[in-house]
């Protein structure tokens, strides 16, 4: 089993200015050491860090770190991919064999950010260096990220967190059909991530969350879809052993060889990891 999405940090409340006071109990460091013990008592035998500071600097620790720890499979960074030059920032971390992939907040952008003509620049840039690019948006996003994809036919992508649908009852439609849009797509895997802390309360259930799960199950299939912890911002809602029995529970209905691919293989295949 390997985990798609997790984060570290050195807490600043100036640098994590969006951990608010609600979710004061991650307002704190959270490092490899930290994460290693909790990987082994879920039996997680990895984990993919993504990056969570839009800054070069992010992307040179999490690089360092990978260095240091093995748990780390790969890095998801950040570069500037919307200003001219970005090349140079892309070669010179993708020397490094840990790095997999590169993400932008989207999430935090105003409306057509994914249209821009530099962004989009940027993104030919990743293509050609072979690395994925992790998406990151709101439900509401969907539309101008399906325009988003089209544009880039070669690119690798990956969906993080199921584009963040507002998790209160049974799926909203608008999104389950904009998910599915996006699924049509191949170059396009999803990440079941992320998930409880867009319930209004965190107050999770199975029965609350499977519906979300199937939706994304039925479009991806098992084989583009994949098991992420967001650690350690699930913590503000459910531990990590909770998630991963979560997930685990959602996948047993399935074969043992679909099971494979959305506990490990489907983050090895999106990511190229070992």
């Amino acid at each position: 089993m390997i985990d798609a999405h997790q984060h570290f940090w050195k807490y600043s409340p100036t640098e994590y200015d969006w951990i608010d006071d609600k979710m004061a109990r991650i307002r704190r460091d959270f490092l490899p050491d930290d994460l290693a013990p909790i990987l082994a008592a879920a039996g997680v035998g990895g984990s993919l860090a993504v990056q969570a500071r839009q800054t070069l600097e992010e992307t040179a620790w999490l690089l360092d770190l990978a260095r240091q720890f093995s748990l780390i499979r790969g890095v998801v960074g950040w570069v500037p991919l919307a200003e001219s030059g970005v090349e140079k920032h892309l070669d010179r971390f993708a020397a490094s064999k840990a790095l997999k992939g590169v993400r932008h907040v989207v999430q935090g952008e105003p409306e057509g950010f994914l249209d821009r003509a530099e962004f989009n620049a940027g993104i030919r840039q990743v293509t050609a260096r072979n690395l994925v690019y992790d998406i990151l948006i709101f439900a509401r996003q969907l539309p101008e990220a399906i325009r988003f994809l089209d544009r880039h036919p070669n690119q690798r992508f990956v969906v993080d967190h199921i584009a963040k649908p507002r998790v209160s009852g049974a799926p909203d439609p608008v999104w389950a059909r904009g998910m599915r849009e996006l699924a049509r797509r191949p170059n396009v895997r999803c990440k079941f991530s992320g998930v409880v802390t867009e319930i209004p309360d965190w107050k999770w259930t199975p029965g609350l969350l499977k519906p979300y799960f199937d939706v994304v199950l039925e479009a991806f299939g098992p084989s583009r879809l994949m098991f992420g912890s967001d650690w350690p911002v699930c913590l503000v809602a459910i531990s990590y052993g909770e998630w991963a029995d979560c997930v685990r529970s959602f996948v047993k209905p399935l074969s043992p060889d679909e099971q494979a691919h959305v506990l490990e293989r489907s983050v090895k295949t999106a990511y190229g990891l070992t």
